[in-house]
């Protein structure tokens, strides 16, 4: 067990593609490279810039038929040349998600090697996040030929029709693949079938086996084996068994009961979200909130960030990870800043992919093991620097935030719409105690000049009094009057994309 002790309320993750982390860190030390290994000053790096905690994506085995398949793949061919044109057959190693077996590959160092890894995060005082897929093996992992009776069975009818959907186990069983009824099955998967006694507790004990190697865990599109979820997919390819009570009610009550400090993140989507947080998961992906910042929904946003607090503190804040494309493709570079201030100041927990912080731009696909050198951005390396140094204030981190509105400035002027104001103060603020008034982050989502009136609480901010407002961005000092303050209020005019981050101080 770590001995980081407790997680912060709204903690901070990183993302690391481990494989392609240790092969470029492997080319800079001209040697091969275990998860044992890392150089102490890569850690520290990581630590310095104020993560509570690493999430090390693929650290499982992928077995040699799913590389196979990966690597004969005709439709993910093109895929793996847009991201990197001079990609070879070695380059492509297979997906992390199709994990023919729950143990760190030999490639990493194994086991040991990650106890080791974890240990040093540990002295650097990081916790360690591992993937647990829930819904699939691949296609090779032993249960798929031992015990074919937990995943979902077809016919040689269903294989005959159906040949992407199903395929036959090394026994003759016909099995279906893994897969999310939006998109193709996953080809290199098997489907678990959770309407199975015995496949719940399989794959509990994976959990188990996982849960015992970090401090957290992710779980791979968790809300493909809730009750109902599972049912409409499956249907009547369950058999006869029935799911009486969720696999993630029991699974999370049974490693929370071990380890009361771990924490359970779920990728989720389809509005499942707060039902998987009354699951016990303690925090999921918010998915509505990146697609409203992309689609530049600007009422959408607010509304978002309006929700009630026990959703708002538990959700996974993210403007890029390994399945969606580079922030700076994604909202361009100054929207990617503009969405990560919206992002990255709400509560909950704030997840950043390795690469960010450096604006790189090439999204690569999880069967490759290398990814082309890319050249640090400095606009966004020197935002993110002083973003990651701003989020080390403890307030960001355990106390209170609230979003205001944000008024026009006059008659026909609407462009305060394109505005979102938060503002954060700690959990049990002392009026008056402290000259310390709080944070208040103001946001343009627009690519043009916009101005609003921010009133601010009259009990905080009084009429006969001065304040202070310092922009930890800029280092700009305002001084405004109380009265102001109070109504029509703060008075902000920013350009598009712009934003502030004032630290506030009665004088």
């Amino acid at each position: 067990m770590s001995d980081s002790g407790p997680w912060p309320k709204y903690p901070l993750l990183y993302e690391i593609n481990t494989r392609v982390w240790l092969a470029e860190l492997a080319t800079r030390a001209g040697r091969p490279m275990m998860l044992d290994q890392v150089p102490d000053e890569e850690l520290e790096l990581i630590a310095g810039h104020g993560f509570h905690a690493v999430w090390l994506m693929g650290v499982w085995t992928t077995g040699a038929a799913p590389i196979s398949l990966a690597r004969g793949h005709s439709e993910l061919q093109a895929e793996y040349k847009r991201a990197l044109p001079d990609v070879t057959t070695e380059d492509v190693i297979g997906s992390p998600y199709a994990i023919s077996e729950y143990r760190v590959a030999d490639r990493l160092g194994g086991p040991v090697a990650l106890a080791g890894l974890r240990e040093r995060l540990a002295r650097h005082g990081m916790r360690l996040m591992l993937d647990f897929v829930c819904n699939h093996t691949a296609f090779d992992h032993p249960l798929v030929l031992n015990r074919p009776d937990i995943f979902i069975n077809g016919t040689a009818e269903d294989l005959a029709r159906e040949p992407d959907n199903f395929f036959k186990n090394g026994a003759g069983a016909i099995l279906a693949h893994g897969r999310d009824p939006g998109f193709p099955a996953w080809t290199d998967t098997a489907q678990i079938n959770y309407a199975q006694s015995a496949a719940r507790e399989a794959m509990l004990n994976e959990l188990l086996s996982i849960a015992a190697q970090c401090d957290g865990v992710r779980c791979d599109m968790a809300m493909l084996v809730l009750p109902e979820v599972f049912q409409r997919i499956w249907g009547n390819r369950q058999g006869t068994g029935a799911i009486s009570k969720s696999f993630w009610s029991v699974a999370i009550g049974t490693v929370l009961s071990r380890n009361p400090d771990f924490i359970f993140l779920g990728e989720s989507y389809w509005e499942l979200e707060w039902q998987l947080q009354q699951e016990g998961f303690h925090f999921t992906y918010d998915k509505t909130l990146y697609d409203r910042l992309h689609r530049s929904d600007f009422d959408g946003v607010r509304q978002h960030l309006a929700a009630g607090k026990n959703f708002q503190d538990r959700c996974a804040r993210f403007i890029e990870n390994h399945d969606e494309p580079r922030a700076v493709t994604a909202f361009g570079a100054a929207g990617s800043q503009s969405a990560a201030v919206t992002s990255f100041f709400s509560s909950g927990l704030r997840l950043f992919h390795e690469g960010q912080l450096e604006g790189r731009r090439v999204k690569i696909p999880v069967q490759l093991g290398r990814r082309p050198p890319e050249n640090e951005d400095a606009e966004i390396a020197l935002f993110y620097e002083r973003t990651m140094s701003v989020l080390q204030d403890p307030v960001f981190h355990s106390g209170h935030v609230t979003q205001h509105d944000v008024h026009s400035t006059g008659w026909g002027d609407t462009s305060n719409e394109s505005l979102a104001a938060l503002f954060w103060e700690q959990a049990n603020p002392s009026v008056g105690a402290s000259l310390d008034l709080g944070r208040l982050i103001v946001v343009n989502l627009s690519g043009t000049r916009s101005y609003g009136r921010i009133p601010l609480s009259s009990a905080r901010f009084l009429k006969e009094k001065k304040y202070i407002f310092l922009d930890r961005y800029d280092g700009k000092r305002y001084e405004r009057e109380g009265d102001e303050l109070n109504w029509p209020g703060l008075f902000v005019a920013l350009e598009g994309h712009q934003f502030h981050l004032f630290e506030i101080q009665a004088q």
